[in-house]
């Protein structure tokens, strides 16, 4: 099923910028710091999966960390997996999350900043449930916040944004048990919140707006930013919980015993 969840004509400036971005920066250090405790103790040979890999930044990432076990990148459209080929030798497949093409069972599945670009959330949650293994953890991240909500979101084809409190719900209610749940991004919040609510006086309309429009590096600010929010990713490492931030992580394993219907009634 092939529907609006993004524009592929964002991957091009996202693989020119993401290396150098503080945003992403900082997302690659506290996605890297959660994937290495998660694999620490698993047996080599186990089995991870990037969903929604897009350019491959992250995916890149995975592949390093968890050099003992076998690591497979999906996404929705092949203009991504161009770029994740240049960053990656691991396997890449082009496939829905809406239709996984995957029988055997999971140890890892990651899901960063994908699910608000999906229609019926809980639906794929069950589904993502019921391809983990035992035991096995499916670590997320996701825009936060409604309030937040600005053109930003409809040009990027969200569906939503989440409440820690939401997000902590959805997933308990589809079969998971919380491990460890958090804001991050929490020292840009105030500046996200005032730029886009400065920006929506002008872009009345998403046609008026490209994501892209803010992947730009400012030079001073930019490393200034990402060192700041390097102490962050620390704290996370920690398993610290931010009270506040524009993103929420997740770290969800696959609770025993439950039916793959929960939450669905």
């Amino acid at each position: 099923m092939t529907y609006s969840s993004f524009d592929p004509a964002y991957f091009e400036p996202l693989y020119t910028i993401e290396d150098q971005h503080f945003w992403f920066r900082t997302r690659r250090a506290v996605i890297s710091n959660m994937a290495k405790q998660i694999t620490a103790d698993l047996e080599p040979g186990y089995r991870v999966l990037e969903i929604g890999c897009g350019t491959g930044n992250i995916l890149q990432v995975l592949q390093n960390v968890c050099s003992d076990g076998v690591v497979f990148g999906m996404d929705l459209f092949s203009e991504g997996l161009k770029y994740a080929r240049k960053r990656t030798s691991c396997s890449l497949v082009k496939g829905d999350i809406c239709a996984l093409p995957f029988s055997k069972k999971l140890d890892l599945i990651g899901l960063f900043d994908v699910l608000e670009h999906i229609p019926d959330d809980t639906k794929v949650l069950v589904d993502l449930q019921a391809l983990l293994a035992d035991n096995g953890v499916l670590l997320l991240t996701a825009p936060a916040h409604p309030w937040l909500w600005s053109y930003f979101d409809d040009a990027s084809h969200h569906c939503r944004r989440y409440e820690l409190t939401e997000l902590k719900n959805k997933l308990t209610s589809t079969g998971y048990r919380i491990e460890y749940i958090t804001y991050y991004m929490s020292i840009i919040l105030p500046f996200v919140w005032m730029e886009r609510r400065l920006k929506g006086m002008t872009h009345k309309r998403p046609v008026d707006y490209k994501p892209s429009d803010e992947l730009c590096i400012i030079p001073v600010a930019n490393d200034l930013l990402a060192e700041l929010l390097s102490i962050e990713a620390r704290l996370i490492a920690r398993k610290y919980n931010l009270p506040i931030g524009t993103s929420l992580l997740a770290v969800a394993s696959k609770a025993p015993e439950v039916s793959r219907n929960s939450g669905m009634d």
